[in-house]
């Protein structure tokens, strides 16, 4: 099921979170790279949330930051 993206940054942790829906306790954990967790839905196994940790440091180490995922983007039809 296809569903909006929502991005936020921890300053104090500085950690960014990108997710499709909310993190739920039923939801499977797995780092799928140094410093990134990806929480995965137990039934599909689909990746619905990321946590990618030492965020800031990621770029000043480097402009550019890849994610070791697949991604299929889309317009979102809702506002």
């Amino acid at each position: 099921m296809a569903a909006k993206l929502t991005v936020e940054y921890d300053r104090v942790g500085d950690i960014l979170y990108i997710n499709k829906c909310s993190p739920y306790a039923e939801q499977e954990s797995a780092e799928i790279e140094y410093g990134i967790v990806a929480r995965l839905n137990p039934v599909t196994e689909e990746i619905e949330n990321l946590e990618v940790m030492f965020f800031s440091k990621r770029f000043q180490e480097s402009n550019v930051f890849e994610l070791p995922i697949m991604a299929d983007l889309h317009l979102s039809l809702k506002a």
